[in-house]
């Protein structure tokens, strides 16, 4: 039943792939102009004279005269053969340039994913079980800040106490001596050092809601009467809320795997800006702000197929855990 299941969601997905990256092709392609025509006025206020003919000639020569849909088949049959085509900004193969990127940003994705788990689910337990407790009204507070607090502003308070308080730099993913040096073990302990910095940024708010939704989903199933009966019949207190109702109260946490990736992914540009981040998002930006088409589709198809994966993923782990989840 559940390689039935997994193979129906796959086949379902093929087919809504396609219409997912027409429909960002199109999004695309739907502002006035192209990439040459935001070429042409960054020139033109430069005070560089535009080249009507040399214009014509490179619109010829990227098919930015081709109708619509001549553009799309010829870009998503590249993708379909591993070639996301040739970034208009760059002069480079899009492949080249998010590849390592998106790895980074997944990465990224993933050690926050694991934080917020980590912190959330246990907060969220102790403030249900402990209610209007001092602990319970401590984390509560904070869980409030967190919440308010944009990921910004909190990494522009830690870059400043870093700096000023402990004369380092938290920006970046690597130390200068592993910018641009190839992938070792001694760049991936580099990494290992510093990506906890970000994962407590970008994980802060996404704890703090987690919490407040693992402690009123419990609440709701402490006092259910199987709670009572299992009691009852002599279940010591922690065997019988981890056994009922957390398995229970925690599909909140299974769900955020359908958009925690795409959201950590494409949502934390800012915090990547204020942090140096070599991730997918600033990239991404500036791709769209340049209409470099072949790139910003790469970055757009890309976050459609985590997104599909993760609710797959989410499903499948629903179904498993939930036993009032069945898969017909």
């Amino acid at each position: 039943m559940l390689l039935f299941y997994i193979g129906r969601r796959v086949l379902w997905a093929i087919p809504f792939m396609f219409a997912v990256s027409l429909i960002a092709f199109a999004l695309i392609s739907a502002p006035p102009g192209d990439y040459l025509t935001t070429f042409a006025a960054t020139l033109a206020q430069s005070g560089d004279v535009v080249d009507e003919a040399r214009l014509d000639a490179l619109r010829e020569r990227y098919g930015f005269d081709q109708p619509f849909i001549v553009q799309y088949l010829r870009w998503i049959g590249g993708v379909l053969q591993g070639d996301f085509g040739i970034s208009f900004e760059w002069q480079q193969p899009v492949g080249q340039l998010i590849w390592e990127r998106m790895a980074l940003s997944v990465t990224l994705a993933l050690a926050t994913l694991m934080f917020t788990w980590a912190v959330a689910l246990p907060i969220g337990i102790y403030s249900a079980v402990r209610k209007y407790s001092i602990g319970d009204y401590f984390f509560t507070t904070i869980g409030f800040i967190g919440l308010a607090t944009p990921n910004f502003l909190f990494a522009l308070v830690l870059m400043y106490v870093a700096v000023v308080h402990f004369g380092s730099d938290v920006s970046g993913l690597f130390s200068s001596e592993y910018q641009d040096a190839p992938w070792s073990l001694a760049k991936v302990g580099d990494l290992l050092s510093h990506i906890w910095i970000p994962v407590i940024i970008l994980g802060t708010s996404a704890t703090a809601s987690l919490v407040r939704i693992m402690r009123a989903n419990l609440l709701d199933e402490l006092y259910r009467p199987y709670v009572t009966t299992a009691r009852a019949k002599g279940l010591s207190e922690f065997r019988l809320i981890m056994k009922y109702p957390v398995r229970i109260a925690i599909n909140p946490f299974i769900s955020t795997i359908g958009w925690a990736f795409p959201q950590l992914i494409s949502g934390a540009v800012i915090t990547a800006f204020v942090l140096s981040l070599p991730t997918s998002g600033p990239l991404m930006l500036q791709a769209l702000l340049a209409q470099d088409m072949y790139l910003a589709g790469a970055f757009i198809l890309l976050l459609c197929c985590l997104s599909i994966v993760g609710m797959l993923v989410s499903d499948i782990l629903l179904a498993v855990i939930d036993p009032r989840i069945r898969f017909r």
